[in-house]
């Protein structure tokens, strides 16, 4: 017997530009280089500190590079997707400055606290953003194929599932946490 797994995510069938909220080296290290790999079209990003974000628009060849949130918002194409990657305690924040209905991929944690976790929550059925927690691995192709088998019933009952990934973790790039 043989199975077509499917394990490659569904791309989206229209362009859809990012604009990026924050620039550490989570950008640099992983969301930019997996958005050039796809193809995505990244319009802009904006930080506190404009020149981090020059710097990483210059190296990835971003266009637009904003002082602040809401001077993204102002010139971002109306299909825009809006990428947070602030720390949790700027996401209320920016999620206020993003307009109504916008999508946005919103790093996690979702919040320091279960408190925060809520007022986010909230926020953004208030404002009925679009809004996903970015989870590392989501869509690997090993994570997308398990998903596609158990959602086909092929391995029965799911009640425990394990997955193990050793990678090198640059900790020191992330101090506070």
């Amino acid at each position: 017997m043989s199975i077509d797994i499917k394990y490659k995510p569904e791309l989206p069938k229209s362009n859809q530009p990012i604009i990026i909220i924050g620039a550490g080296g989570i950008v640099a290290d992983a969301h930019l280089p997996a958005y050039k790999i796809a193809g995505f079209e990244v319009f802009g990003i904006v930080n506190r500190t404009k020149e981090r974000a020059q710097k990483l628009a210059d190296t990835f060849g971003i266009p637009n590079v904003f002082n602040t949130v809401a001077e993204a918002v102002a010139n971002a194409p109306e299909n825009a997707v809006y990428d947070l990657t602030t720390m949790p305690a700027q996401y209320i924040d920016a999620l206020n400055q993003l307009p109504d209905g916008s999508a946005v991929l919103i790093q996690k944690p979702m919040g320091d606290d279960f408190a925060q976790a809520n007022e986010l929550l909230e926020l953004c059925r208030k404002k009925n953003l679009k809004a996903a927690i970015n989870f590392q691995l989501r869509f690997a192709p090993f994570v997308s194929a398990a998903r596609y088998l158990i959602d086909l019933g092929l391995i029965g009952e799911l009640y425990d599932m394990e997955v193990r990934v050793t990678i090198k973790t640059p900790w020191e790039i992330f101090p506070h946490v």
